[in-house]
């Protein structure tokens, strides 16, 4: 399935990209393309037909895209595989997926499905990260940032800071992760579970479960209201891989974790965010690792693919 909306090339472009993959090693598939509004429901029919015929279905596009189709693959119990098209990537590049499409296309060929770890924030699976507060905030400005000046790394991080300049409004929390029960105040509540991320963040917590972010458990971080002075200073951290040093951030892992925020009176909807999308969820807020993994094609052998679902022929 391909986003026709996903990173910088037009969709003929990664379609002849794929396409031409696939001929050198004499394979076909069904190229299936959509605008974002359809691709719910196209990688749903997708998915429910891959699982009818024993394959697998392939998302083209960025971690949003990804989100979407492995939404359906994980429901529908069959294997997934991924072409790189975004600005960040940080799900492929986790798993060992070349972010070059033509290589990951030709990879996907001889690639097996592998377990790999996924969250939930109430009833939507996420793969990369989940947030509440001003993190999904900054992800709207970054999408009006990258519609005015284009898709790049510095167009995000230029966004991101005129987001955190502007940061006011706390979130009032009620967490309980197991037995452990806290208020807090917060500018942001974000969930980590991709350790590439938080490594390239300097935020990666140490391991005080069993388990490592995307290996068992996830990593949660807290920014607590701050003045301006402050916010400058860890965005600076931010910017040099060392967050998990600037003051007022505080990291914790967990399995299981009930978020309550305090909402004002009528309203029963937060604003969360979960692999680059954002949406309203009614509260409380439920993020947690499932149990049940998603079966990721990757060449790494067929270690770990035992009942699995079978790879595309």
């Amino acid at each position: 399935m391909i986003n026709d909306a996903a990173g910088a090339l037009d969709v003929d472009a990664k379609r002849a990209v794929i396409q031409s993959a696939l001929a050198a090693k004499g394979r076909k598939g069904e190229l299936l393309t959509c605008r974002p509004a359809e691709l719910a429901c196209v990688a749903t029919e997708a998915a429910a037909a891959a699982v009818a015929r024993g394959t697998a279905v392939v998302a083209v596009g960025g971690d949003g895209s990804l989100n979407t189709v492995a939404q359906a693959a994980h429901a529908a119990g069959c294997a997934m595989g991924v072409i790189p098209y975004g600005t960040f990537n940080y799900f492929a590049r986790t798993h060992g997926i070349p972010t070059e499409p033509a290589a990951a296309a030709q990879q996907l060929l001889e690639a097996r499905p592998m377990p790999v770890q996924v969250g939930a924030i109430n009833d939507r699976v996420f793969l990369v990260n989940a947030s509440l507060g001003v993190y999904p905030e900054l992800l709207q400005d970054r999408e009006a940032y990258k519609a005015r000046f284009g898709r790049s790394r510095w167009v995000a991080f230029v966004a991101a800071c005129a987001t955190l300049l502007r940061a006011q409004r706390r979130l009032r929390l009620h967490i309980e992760t197991g037995s452990t029960v806290r208020d807090v105040q917060t500018l942001t509540l974000f969930v980590g579970n991709n350790r590439l991320q938080l490594q390239q963040f300097g935020a990666e917590p140490e391991d005080t479960l069993p388990g490592t972010p995307g290996d068992g458990s996830m990593a949660a971080l807290m920014l607590r209201p701050i003045g301006t002075l402050s916010m400058i200073g860890l965005m600076l951290h931010g910017a040099m891989g060392r967050l998990g040093e600037a003051a007022g951030v505080e990291g914790f892992e967990f399995h299981h974790m009930v978020v309550k925020p305090t909402l004002a009176p009528g309203r029963k909807k937060v604003m969360v965010a979960f692999d680059g999308e954002v949406a309203r969820m009614r509260a409380p807020i439920d993020i947690r690792v499932l149990d049940k993994p998603l079966y990721l094609l990757q060449a790494t052998g067929a270690a770990g693919t035992a009942n699995a679902p079978q790879a595309a022929a």
